[in-house]
């Protein structure tokens, strides 16, 4: 049995709002205990976290790490197909590079587990998968390989594919309506045959790729920065009977109000950085405190690698510094960020039978002068420091 005993630490389980001192078991990848004076079973690593913090391992809700990396630029990334704009039948997997050294600089700083995908500039763009971020090959990592459906509106859809048929936002939702309307008879076709092969409809890959979004397996993923966009979105998805998270909400803190009657998960960022496009002239730090004081499920999100995933926890210090509660913040990088994307039962918090990914730090993860002691993911120790010649 590999074993692991983080003892003495504060720790931060992202459930109790209140850290508590106790030690941590970790064992066979898994957390197999929490609470005061542990036994150390034989032979197992004793690590002393006297005097520092311990939280669950950082979890981000939406970027395109190991699609989009380090020094990529065009030759290298995978994350939008320019061809066509509406690509369902394309899956993360298929793309993502698990040697790429943003994976390794994630973990390092305690980032362990990402839903990562194709970018935003298809109005379908394929599908998210939710992956750890140490492994060799991407089965090794993956927790979930269809986590959502990748969707998108407002500038990109209209800048990238603009001599192939896109110029309006209108045309854009028109694209994706037309595409879950063709994705819902195809669905009514397959379960009319039933086990009757020559009913059965032709076989058609884009809206097989969409029958868990029709079926509500997975939900619609929706880029959307400017408040008419978020509510384009909630428009569709309630027009046609299927899930939907919100991704990034720039102009959330806009509209508080109205997206907290929705009940929608909404995963905030990249909040760091001026504003690139014109949709973005309202971005704030604030978004997050205000759309969480609202009532509304609060992720914040580095959209990696637009800003560095490394900087997660750092996010959620900026986003506390402009109001927001700080054990929110805390949950708006852990167990929120994996409710997000589906994996709840696996990661996201620090309770016992969830997978041991568990962060030591010397200080509080939201500030820069913290270092990183350990990081555990599935109870394997990992680098925390990372030179990119060994990448």
């Amino acid at each position: 049995m590999s074993c692991v005993l983080i003892r003495g630490g504060l720790v931060h389980d992202a459930v109790n709002e209140t850290p508590y001192i106790a030690d941590v078991l970790l064992a066979d990848g898994k957390i197999a205990a929490i609470g005061p004076d542990l036994s150390a079973p034989e032979g197992c690593e004793v690590i002393d976290a006297a005097g520092k913090n311990v939280y669950p391992g950082f979890v981000e809700a939406h970027g395109h790490i190991g699609l989009d990396g380090y020094g990529i630029g065009y030759e290298g990334q995978d994350y939008n197909e320019y061809n066509e704009p509406v690509t369902p039948q394309l899956r993360a997997i298929d793309g993502i590079k698990p040697g790429d050294y943003c994976f390794q600089e994630a973990a390092a700083h305690g980032v362990t587990c990402v839903c990562t995908g194709p970018g935003s500039s298809n109005v379908l763009g394929g599908t998210f998968a939710a992956i750890k971020t140490y492994g060799r090959r991407v089965e090794d990592m993956t927790v979930k390989a269809e986590a959502a459906m990748k969707c998108a509106f407002g500038e990109n859809p209209k800048r990238c594919y603009r001599d192939k048929g896109i110029s309006s936002r209108m045309n854009t939702a028109a694209k994706l309506r037309e595409m879950l309307f063709k994705a819902k008879e195809y669905d009514r076709k397959l379960r009319a045959a039933g086990d009757d092969e020559s009913k059965l409809p032709p076989f058609d890959m884009k809206l097989n790729a969409l029958l868990p979004v029709i079926r509500g397996e997975i939900p619609l993923k929706a880029h959307a920065h400017q408040a008419d966009d978020m509510f384009t979105a909630i428009r569709i998805a309630k027009e046609f009977g299927v899930r939907l998270t919100l991704e990034h909400c720039t102009e959330g803190h806009l509209v508080a109000d109205l997206l907290a009657a929705e009940h929608l998960p909404m995963a905030v960022g990249p909040s760091m950085g001026d504003a690139s496009k014109y949709e973005l002239r309202k971005k704030t730090w604030e978004t997050p405190a205000i759309l969480d004081r609202a009532g509304c499920r609060v992720s914040i999100i580095t959209d990696a690698p637009v800003t560095p995933l490394k900087y997660l926890p750092l996010c959620a210090g900026f986003a506390v510094h402009a109001g927001m509660d700080p054990f929110h913040a805390l949950q708006a990088i852990t167990i929120n960020a994996a409710r997000h994307i589906g994996i709840e039962d696996r990661v996201g918090s620090l309770e016992v039978g969830k997978d041991a990914d568990v962060v030591v730090m010397d200080g509080s993860c939201f500030e820069i002068s913290t270092n990183v002691c350990h990081v555990f993911i599935d109870g394997v120790a990992q680098p925390t420091q990372v030179k990119f010649c060994e990448a």
